[in-house]
């Protein structure tokens, strides 16, 4: 695995989470991600908070985690 197990199994449950919510519907991993990127969207939108500059940060984030396990 990568070295981030942890973040790795967070992000599974949250995804199966949302796959079975209350409207039942189950789909691939990669079309669940979609909807909960989107629903982020949305959520932001509505929030106005801004979803690109998350992104970004989220990818820094991401960027750091992986740095100690990089050769």
């Amino acid at each position: 695995m990568t070295g981030n197990e942890e973040q790795v199994r967070r992000a599974g449950a949250a995804l199966e989470t949302y796959t079975l919510s209350e409207a039942g519907w189950r789909a691939s991993p990669s079309e669940t991600l979609q909807r909960v990127l989107a629903d982020l969207l949305h959520w932001c939108e509505a929030t106005q908070r801004d979803f690109d500059r998350s992104l970004a940060l989220a990818r820094e984030r991401y960027g750091e985690e992986r740095a100690p396990q990089q050769p």
